[in-house]
């Protein structure tokens, strides 16, 4: 094996999947943009200690979003190549809690850096990339007990 071979080390981050209930008793599920490459994502983020995961990922769901909410156990993980600006890229798997918004603020910390958008989980599962991702936003009802 070549000495220039390197492992890859797969980074941890948390993530939240910002949801709540239409009118019409369905489940829609808010995605933002990347800052970089303007792809439709969960909020998600490195972790942050003293907070801990859900911590984390509610934070998140406030810089990124703009929403804050009640948070539950987690619903899945998926990974993605994060496009660094300085140093090599990163492979990240993001452990994802569902939040459930109670409060969707007019202003936030990276508002002028992001979209924000409500979807159906359908929709949400066709507008984002990582395939594991795809499968959380699609099961997502019926991790919320809410049917299929």
């Amino acid at each position: 094996m070549s000495k220039r071979f390197r492992r890859t080390k797969v980074r941890e981050q948390f993530g939240a999947v910002p949801y709540r209930i239409g009118s019409d008793g369905r489940v829609e599920v808010m995605l933002v943009t990347t800052r970089e490459t303007h792809r439709w994502m969960v909020p998600k983020g490195w972790p942050i200690k003293k907070l801990g995961p859900l911590g984390t990922a509610m934070r998140e769901a406030y810089e990124e979003a703009g929403v804050r909410g009640e948070g539950g156990p987690p619903i899945g993980a998926f990974d993605y190549l994060k496009v660094m600006r300085k140093g090599p890229n990163q492979i990240c798997e993001v452990e994802v809690y569902p939040l459930l918004v109670r409060e969707e603020l007019e202003d936030w910390p990276e508002r002028a850096e992001r979209e924000r958008r409500w979807f159906l989980p359908e929709e949400a599962s066709n507008a984002v990339q990582e395939e594991r991702l795809q499968a959380i936003l699609m099961r997502l009802p019926k991790s919320l007990g809410r049917g299929t």
